[in-house]
Protein backbone atom coordinates (compact mmCIF):
# COMPACT_ATOMS: atom_id res chain seq x y z
CA UNK A 1 0.00 0.00 0.00
CA UNK A 2 3.05 2.52 0.90
CA UNK A 3 4.46 1.96 -3.00
CA UNK A 4 0.86 3.03 -4.31
CA UNK A 5 0.55 6.09 -2.14
CA UNK A 6 3.74 6.88 -2.93
CA UNK A 7 2.69 7.34 -7.06
CA UNK A 8 -0.38 8.66 -5.77
CA UNK A 9 1.24 11.37 -4.14
CA UNK A 10 3.82 11.79 -7.31
CA UNK A 11 0.51 12.08 -9.77
CA UNK A 12 -0.89 15.17 -7.41
CA UNK A 13 2.68 16.76 -7.26
CA UNK A 14 2.51 16.57 -10.74
CA UNK A 15 1.04 19.60 -12.05
CA UNK A 16 2.73 21.62 -9.63
CA UNK A 17 6.27 20.15 -10.46
CA UNK A 18 5.22 21.00 -13.74
CA UNK A 19 4.19 24.60 -12.98
CA UNK A 20 7.54 25.10 -10.81
CA UNK A 21 9.60 24.13 -13.82
CA UNK A 22 7.84 26.98 -16.35
CA UNK A 23 8.36 29.30 -13.68
CA UNK A 24 11.90 28.97 -12.97
CA UNK A 25 12.04 29.35 -16.94
CA UNK A 26 10.29 32.44 -17.28
CA UNK A 27 11.53 34.31 -14.56
CA UNK A 28 15.18 33.40 -15.45
CA UNK A 29 14.82 33.30 -19.39
CA UNK A 30 16.30 37.13 -20.42
CA UNK A 31 13.77 37.35 -23.34
CA UNK A 32 11.03 37.58 -21.10
CA UNK A 33 9.46 40.66 -19.60
CA UNK A 34 9.08 39.42 -16.20
CA UNK A 35 12.92 38.40 -15.94
CA UNK A 36 13.25 41.95 -15.76
CA UNK A 37 10.81 42.72 -12.12
CA UNK A 38 13.05 43.37 -9.42
CA UNK A 39 13.48 40.50 -7.37
CA UNK A 40 12.84 38.09 -10.87
CA UNK A 41 16.03 36.15 -9.82
CA UNK A 42 14.53 35.03 -6.24
CA UNK A 43 11.48 34.08 -7.68
CA UNK A 44 13.21 32.57 -10.37
CA UNK A 45 15.92 30.50 -8.26
CA UNK A 46 12.90 29.27 -5.81
CA UNK A 47 11.07 28.01 -8.76
CA UNK A 48 13.94 25.65 -9.17
CA UNK A 49 14.75 24.35 -6.19
CA UNK A 50 10.46 23.12 -5.73
CA UNK A 51 10.97 21.67 -9.19
CA UNK A 52 14.18 20.25 -8.25
CA UNK A 53 12.72 18.95 -5.15
CA UNK A 54 9.52 17.49 -6.75
CA UNK A 55 10.88 16.46 -10.11
CA UNK A 56 11.01 12.41 -10.91
CA UNK A 57 14.61 11.55 -11.65
CA UNK A 58 14.83 8.96 -14.41
CA UNK A 59 18.19 6.83 -15.07
CA UNK A 60 21.04 9.17 -16.78
CA UNK A 61 22.57 8.10 -19.49
CA UNK A 62 26.56 6.79 -18.92
CA UNK A 63 26.72 9.74 -22.06
CA UNK A 64 30.58 8.83 -22.81
CA UNK A 65 31.09 10.10 -25.95
CA UNK A 66 35.11 10.34 -26.06
CA UNK A 67 37.87 9.32 -24.09
CA UNK A 68 41.77 10.27 -24.89
CA UNK A 69 43.76 6.48 -25.07
CA UNK A 70 47.36 6.67 -25.24
CA UNK A 71 47.32 10.19 -26.59
CA UNK A 72 45.02 9.51 -29.14
CA UNK A 73 41.01 11.34 -29.00
CA UNK A 74 38.35 7.97 -29.75
CA UNK A 75 35.11 7.96 -30.20
CA UNK A 76 33.67 5.56 -27.98
CA UNK A 77 30.15 3.42 -28.66
CA UNK A 78 27.76 2.14 -25.95
CA UNK A 79 26.06 -1.18 -27.02
CA UNK A 80 24.42 -4.07 -25.38
CA UNK A 81 26.80 -7.35 -25.50
CA UNK A 82 24.39 -10.02 -23.73
CA UNK A 83 20.77 -9.17 -22.52
CA UNK A 84 19.44 -10.97 -19.34
CA UNK A 85 16.09 -9.94 -17.96
CA UNK A 86 17.37 -8.39 -14.76
CA UNK A 87 20.61 -7.36 -16.02
CA UNK A 88 22.56 -6.03 -19.35
CA UNK A 89 26.18 -6.27 -20.44
CA UNK A 90 27.19 -3.47 -21.58
CA UNK A 91 30.36 -2.79 -23.48
CA UNK A 92 31.87 0.62 -24.16
CA UNK A 93 33.15 0.16 -27.64
CA UNK A 94 36.20 2.71 -28.48
CA UNK A 95 36.89 2.90 -32.39
CA UNK A 96 39.14 4.25 -34.74
CA UNK A 97 40.09 4.54 -38.21
CA UNK A 98 43.99 5.26 -37.77
CA UNK A 99 45.89 2.11 -37.66
CA UNK A 100 48.64 3.35 -35.54
CA UNK A 101 46.03 3.98 -32.59
CA UNK A 102 44.68 0.50 -33.11
CA UNK A 103 47.71 -0.76 -33.00
CA UNK A 104 47.62 0.79 -29.32
CA UNK A 105 44.56 -0.12 -28.21
CA UNK A 106 44.72 -3.84 -29.06
CA UNK A 107 46.31 -4.99 -26.72
CA UNK A 108 44.82 -3.43 -23.44
CA UNK A 109 43.20 -5.47 -20.85
CA UNK A 110 39.81 -6.70 -21.00
CA UNK A 111 37.73 -5.09 -17.76
CA UNK A 112 34.94 -6.58 -16.46
CA UNK A 113 33.04 -3.81 -14.36
CA UNK A 114 30.46 -5.07 -11.76
CA UNK A 115 28.15 -2.64 -10.77
CA UNK A 116 26.31 -2.77 -7.56
CA UNK A 117 22.67 -3.22 -7.49
CA UNK A 118 21.95 -1.33 -4.15
CA UNK A 119 19.52 1.18 -5.15
CA UNK A 120 21.36 3.21 -7.69
CA UNK A 121 21.72 2.44 -11.27
CA UNK A 122 25.02 1.69 -13.08
CA UNK A 123 25.34 5.28 -14.01
CA UNK A 124 26.94 5.94 -10.55
CA UNK A 125 29.95 4.00 -11.78
CA UNK A 126 30.63 6.65 -14.66
CA UNK A 127 33.51 8.21 -13.60
CA UNK A 128 34.73 4.56 -12.65
CA UNK A 129 34.42 3.48 -16.78
CA UNK A 130 35.76 6.97 -18.51
CA UNK A 131 39.08 6.75 -16.49
CA UNK A 132 39.35 3.02 -17.04
CA UNK A 133 38.70 3.59 -21.03
CA UNK A 134 41.89 4.98 -21.01
CA UNK A 135 44.00 1.94 -21.03
CA UNK A 136 41.10 -0.61 -20.86
CA UNK A 137 38.56 -2.12 -23.22
CA UNK A 138 35.67 -1.66 -20.97
CA UNK A 139 32.55 -3.97 -19.92
CA UNK A 140 29.75 -3.14 -16.92
CA UNK A 141 26.94 -4.74 -15.71
CA UNK A 142 23.56 -2.67 -16.28
CA UNK A 143 21.12 -3.50 -13.59
CA UNK A 144 17.43 -3.36 -14.20
CA UNK A 145 14.92 -1.45 -12.16
CA UNK A 146 12.45 -4.32 -10.79
CA UNK A 147 9.48 -2.68 -11.65
CA UNK A 148 10.21 -2.79 -15.39
CA UNK A 149 10.70 -6.35 -15.05
CA UNK A 150 7.36 -8.02 -16.29
CA UNK A 151 6.39 -10.61 -13.13
CA UNK A 152 6.50 -13.18 -15.99
CA UNK A 153 10.00 -12.82 -16.00
CA UNK A 154 10.51 -15.10 -12.51
CA UNK A 155 12.07 -14.03 -9.11
CA UNK A 156 15.95 -13.31 -9.08
CA UNK A 157 17.79 -14.55 -5.95
CA UNK A 158 21.16 -13.46 -4.93
CA UNK A 159 22.29 -16.73 -6.45
CA UNK A 160 20.79 -15.60 -9.78
CA UNK A 161 23.23 -13.03 -9.56
CA UNK A 162 25.71 -15.38 -8.80
CA UNK A 163 24.95 -16.64 -11.78
CA UNK A 164 24.81 -14.05 -13.68
CA UNK A 165 28.25 -12.83 -13.09
CA UNK A 166 29.70 -16.21 -13.76
CA UNK A 167 27.33 -15.96 -17.59
CA UNK A 168 29.37 -12.38 -18.27
CA UNK A 169 32.74 -13.70 -17.59
CA UNK A 170 32.41 -16.56 -20.00
CA UNK A 171 30.50 -14.54 -22.44
CA UNK A 172 33.59 -12.02 -22.69
CA UNK A 173 36.06 -14.85 -21.77
CA UNK A 174 37.59 -15.23 -18.80
CA UNK A 175 41.23 -16.40 -19.68
CA UNK A 176 42.66 -12.69 -20.42
CA UNK A 177 39.84 -10.67 -17.93
CA UNK A 178 40.38 -8.86 -14.88
CA UNK A 179 37.35 -8.25 -12.51
CA UNK A 180 36.48 -5.05 -11.06
CA UNK A 181 33.72 -4.93 -8.21
CA UNK A 182 32.35 -1.92 -6.69
CA UNK A 183 31.02 -2.34 -3.08
CA UNK A 184 27.98 -4.75 -3.04
CA UNK A 185 28.85 -6.99 -5.80
CA UNK A 186 32.19 -8.24 -3.91
CA UNK A 187 30.11 -10.92 -2.48
CA UNK A 188 28.88 -12.48 -5.14
CA UNK A 189 31.59 -11.77 -7.38
CA UNK A 190 33.77 -13.61 -4.67
CA UNK A 191 31.18 -16.48 -4.94
CA UNK A 192 30.94 -16.63 -8.77
CA UNK A 193 35.03 -16.88 -9.39
CA UNK A 194 35.22 -19.43 -6.32
CA UNK A 195 32.81 -21.68 -7.50
CA UNK A 196 34.35 -21.66 -11.34
CA UNK A 197 37.12 -22.06 -9.79
CA UNK A 198 36.04 -25.30 -7.49
CA UNK A 199 34.65 -26.61 -11.01
CA UNK A 200 38.13 -26.61 -12.65
CA UNK A 201 37.47 -23.38 -14.96
CA UNK A 202 39.66 -21.07 -16.41
CA UNK A 203 39.12 -17.93 -14.04
CA UNK A 204 39.95 -14.17 -14.77
CA UNK A 205 43.56 -13.22 -14.60
CA UNK A 206 42.94 -10.82 -11.63
CA UNK A 207 39.81 -9.42 -9.76
CA UNK A 208 39.64 -5.87 -7.81
CA UNK A 209 37.36 -5.59 -4.99
CA UNK A 210 36.63 -2.24 -3.53
CA UNK A 211 34.45 -1.51 -0.73
CA UNK A 212 32.47 -4.30 -0.33
CA UNK A 213 31.01 -6.05 2.75
CA UNK A 214 33.02 -9.34 2.66
CA UNK A 215 33.12 -10.33 6.47
CA UNK A 216 30.56 -7.27 8.29
CA UNK A 217 31.34 -8.29 11.77
CA UNK A 218 34.79 -6.27 10.76
CA UNK A 219 34.29 -2.48 11.61
CA UNK A 220 30.18 -2.57 11.42
CA UNK A 221 28.94 0.88 10.16
CA UNK A 222 25.23 2.03 10.43
CA UNK A 223 24.21 0.33 7.70
CA UNK A 224 25.51 -2.65 9.25
CA UNK A 225 23.98 -2.11 12.43
CA UNK A 226 20.27 -1.76 10.92
CA UNK A 227 20.29 -5.35 9.19
CA UNK A 228 21.75 -6.93 12.31
CA UNK A 229 19.34 -5.27 14.63
CA UNK A 230 16.21 -5.81 12.78
CA UNK A 231 15.01 -9.46 12.09
CA UNK A 232 14.29 -10.58 8.71
CA UNK A 233 10.67 -10.28 9.11
CA UNK A 234 10.95 -6.38 10.16
CA UNK A 235 12.31 -6.25 6.73
CA UNK A 236 9.64 -8.51 4.87
CA UNK A 237 6.63 -6.20 6.25
CA UNK A 238 8.28 -3.01 6.34
CA UNK A 239 10.09 -2.58 3.35
CA UNK A 240 8.87 -4.70 0.75
CA UNK A 241 5.74 -3.97 -1.37
CA UNK A 242 4.09 -4.63 -4.62
CA UNK A 243 5.37 -2.68 -7.95
CA UNK A 244 2.04 -0.75 -8.73
CA UNK A 245 0.16 -1.98 -11.86
CA UNK A 246 1.26 1.41 -13.96
CA UNK A 247 4.43 -0.53 -14.46
CA UNK A 248 5.34 -3.16 -16.60
CA UNK A 249 6.65 -4.93 -13.36
CA UNK A 250 2.94 -5.21 -11.69
CA UNK A 251 2.30 -7.16 -8.48
CA UNK A 252 6.20 -7.89 -8.15
CA UNK A 253 7.65 -7.76 -4.91
CA UNK A 254 10.47 -5.68 -4.37
CA UNK A 255 12.26 -3.03 -2.07
CA UNK A 256 11.49 0.48 -3.63
CA UNK A 257 13.81 2.87 -4.75
CA UNK A 258 11.86 5.51 -2.92
CA UNK A 259 12.69 3.84 0.31
CA UNK A 260 16.57 3.18 -0.32
CA UNK A 261 16.20 6.86 -1.37
CA UNK A 262 15.21 8.06 1.98
CA UNK A 263 17.72 5.75 3.95
CA UNK A 264 20.53 7.44 1.79
CA UNK A 265 19.07 11.10 2.63
CA UNK A 266 18.53 10.09 6.42
CA UNK A 267 22.08 9.39 7.09
CA UNK A 268 22.88 12.64 6.08
CA UNK A 269 20.04 15.42 6.34
CA UNK A 270 22.20 18.02 7.64
CA UNK A 271 24.48 17.63 4.60
CA UNK A 272 21.55 17.15 2.10
CA UNK A 273 20.01 20.33 3.44
CA UNK A 274 22.36 22.49 3.42
CA UNK A 275 23.57 21.60 -0.36
CA UNK A 276 20.13 22.48 -1.75
CA UNK A 277 20.57 25.39 0.46
CA UNK A 278 23.43 26.23 -1.11
CA UNK A 279 22.32 25.88 -4.80
CA UNK A 280 19.59 28.26 -4.33
CA UNK A 281 22.34 31.09 -2.89
CA UNK A 282 24.54 29.86 -6.14
CA UNK A 283 20.91 30.45 -8.01
CA UNK A 284 20.92 34.26 -7.02
CA UNK A 285 24.44 34.99 -7.62
CA UNK A 286 24.69 33.64 -10.85
CA UNK A 287 26.83 30.96 -9.84
CA UNK A 288 25.81 28.92 -12.45
CA UNK A 289 29.26 26.59 -12.64
CA UNK A 290 28.47 25.50 -9.34
CA UNK A 291 24.73 25.44 -9.90
CA UNK A 292 25.36 22.99 -12.72
CA UNK A 293 27.49 20.87 -10.55
CA UNK A 294 24.52 20.25 -8.10
CA UNK A 295 22.27 19.23 -10.77
CA UNK A 296 24.85 16.63 -12.31
CA UNK A 297 25.23 15.16 -8.70
CA UNK A 298 21.80 15.30 -7.40
CA UNK A 299 20.29 14.23 -11.30
CA UNK A 300 22.72 10.90 -10.27
CA UNK A 301 22.13 10.55 -6.36
CA UNK A 302 17.98 10.94 -6.89
CA UNK A 303 17.97 8.57 -9.26
CA UNK A 304 17.13 5.77 -7.74
CA UNK A 305 15.63 1.48 -8.56
CA UNK A 306 13.83 -1.13 -7.25
CA UNK A 307 15.55 -4.02 -6.16
CA UNK A 308 13.58 -7.60 -6.20
CA UNK A 309 12.70 -8.46 -2.87
CA UNK A 310 13.98 -11.86 -2.92
CA UNK A 311 17.19 -10.74 -4.18
CA UNK A 312 17.07 -8.07 -1.06
CA UNK A 313 16.61 -9.98 1.69
CA UNK A 314 18.70 -13.23 0.65
CA UNK A 315 21.36 -10.67 1.38
CA UNK A 316 20.27 -9.27 4.02
CA UNK A 317 20.19 -12.42 5.42
CA UNK A 318 23.28 -14.02 3.95
CA UNK A 319 25.83 -11.04 4.10
CA UNK A 320 24.81 -9.39 7.26
CA UNK A 321 23.38 -11.25 9.54
CA UNK A 322 24.50 -14.86 8.75
CA UNK A 323 27.78 -13.94 7.76
CA UNK A 324 27.79 -17.02 5.53
CA UNK A 325 30.68 -16.41 3.15
CA UNK A 326 33.53 -15.51 5.83
CA UNK A 327 32.29 -18.59 7.78
CA UNK A 328 32.33 -21.53 4.76
CA UNK A 329 29.13 -22.35 5.11
CA UNK A 330 27.65 -20.83 1.61
CA UNK A 331 26.02 -22.49 -0.62
CA UNK A 332 25.32 -21.41 -4.00
CA UNK A 333 22.89 -23.94 -6.38
CA UNK A 334 23.81 -26.62 -3.54
CA UNK A 335 27.71 -26.11 -4.14
CA UNK A 336 30.02 -24.47 -1.50
CA UNK A 337 31.44 -21.36 -1.78
CA UNK A 338 35.42 -22.23 -1.47
CA UNK A 339 37.60 -18.99 -1.92
CA UNK A 340 40.50 -21.05 -1.06
CA UNK A 341 40.41 -23.18 -3.86
CA UNK A 342 40.84 -20.04 -6.45
CA UNK A 343 44.68 -19.59 -7.28
CA UNK A 344 44.82 -18.49 -10.92
CA UNK A 345 43.27 -15.28 -10.11
CA UNK A 346 45.67 -12.60 -8.43
CA UNK A 347 43.98 -10.56 -5.98
CA UNK A 348 43.59 -6.59 -5.00
CA UNK A 349 41.41 -5.15 -1.83
CA UNK A 350 40.95 -1.48 -1.43
CA UNK A 351 39.25 0.37 1.21
CA UNK A 352 38.41 4.00 2.28
CA UNK A 353 39.61 5.29 5.30
CA UNK A 354 36.13 6.83 6.06
CA UNK A 355 34.27 4.68 4.13
CA UNK A 356 30.89 4.83 6.39
CA UNK A 357 28.94 1.78 4.50
CA UNK A 358 31.69 -0.74 4.45
CA UNK A 359 33.35 -0.81 6.81
CA UNK A 360 37.90 -0.83 7.42
CA UNK A 361 38.95 -4.63 7.08
CA UNK A 362 35.13 -5.21 5.66
CA UNK A 363 36.99 -5.92 1.81
CA UNK A 364 40.35 -6.94 3.50
CA UNK A 365 38.86 -9.93 4.99
CA UNK A 366 38.92 -11.59 1.25
CA UNK A 367 42.99 -12.15 1.75
CA UNK A 368 41.91 -14.36 4.40
CA UNK A 369 39.55 -16.59 2.70
CA UNK A 370 41.51 -16.97 -0.62
CA UNK A 371 44.12 -18.82 1.17
CA UNK A 372 45.24 -20.70 -2.13
CA UNK A 373 46.15 -17.33 -3.75
CA UNK A 374 50.20 -16.55 -3.43
CA UNK A 375 51.12 -13.91 -1.45
CA UNK A 376 52.88 -12.14 -4.14
CA UNK A 377 49.75 -11.85 -6.22
CA UNK A 378 47.88 -10.26 -3.61
CA UNK A 379 47.82 -6.35 -2.61
CA UNK A 380 45.34 -4.25 -0.31
CA UNK A 381 45.03 -0.22 -0.21
CA UNK A 382 43.59 1.68 2.39
CA UNK A 383 42.95 5.26 0.47
CA UNK A 384 43.74 8.15 3.31
CA UNK A 385 41.41 10.58 3.66
CA UNK A 386 38.35 8.50 1.57
CA UNK A 387 35.09 8.30 2.30
CA UNK A 388 32.60 5.22 0.34
CA UNK A 389 32.53 6.67 -3.21
CA UNK A 390 35.76 8.63 -3.05
CA UNK A 391 37.68 5.22 -3.79
CA UNK A 392 35.68 4.86 -7.31
CA UNK A 393 34.36 8.25 -8.40
CA UNK A 394 36.79 11.52 -8.32
CA UNK A 395 39.42 13.26 -7.69
CA UNK A 396 40.99 10.21 -5.47
CA UNK A 397 40.01 7.71 -7.58
CA UNK A 398 41.47 9.54 -10.95
CA UNK A 399 44.62 10.28 -8.47
CA UNK A 400 45.21 7.91 -6.13
CA UNK A 401 43.68 4.64 -6.87
CA UNK A 402 43.29 4.23 -10.71
CA UNK A 403 47.05 4.39 -11.22
CA UNK A 404 47.10 1.35 -8.32
CA UNK A 405 44.21 -0.28 -10.41
CA UNK A 406 46.09 -0.49 -13.81
CA UNK A 407 49.40 -1.02 -12.39
CA UNK A 408 48.20 -4.27 -11.00
CA UNK A 409 46.16 -5.20 -14.04
CA UNK A 410 49.19 -4.62 -16.08
CA UNK A 411 51.17 -6.89 -13.97
CA UNK A 412 48.79 -9.67 -13.81
CA UNK A 413 47.44 -9.73 -17.73
CA UNK A 414 48.15 -12.15 -20.03
CA UNK A 415 49.71 -10.62 -23.50
CA UNK A 416 48.49 -12.12 -26.39
CA UNK A 417 50.59 -14.65 -28.41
Amino acid sequence: MLYHLHELQRSFMSPLVHFAEAGAKTWSDKSTLLSQVPGAPRIAAGFELLYRLGKDYEKPPFDIRSVTAHGHEVPIVEYRALQKPFCNLIRFKRFTDDAATVDDLKDDPVVLVVAPLSGHHATLLRDTVRTLLQDHKVYITDWIDARMVPKEAGPFHLHDYVTYIQEFIRHIGAKNLHVISVCQPTVPVLAAISLMASNGETTPRSMTMMGGPIDTRRSPTQVNDLATTKPLSWFQNTVIHDVPANYPGHGRRVYPGFLQHTGFIAMNPGRHLSSHWDFYEDLLKGDLEDAQSHRKFYDEYNAVLDMPAEYYLDTITTVFQQHLLPRGVWDVNGERVKPGDIRHTALFTIEGELDDISGLGQTEAAHTLCSGIAAERKRHLTVKGAGHYGIFSGRRWRDVVYPDVREFIRQHDAKPA
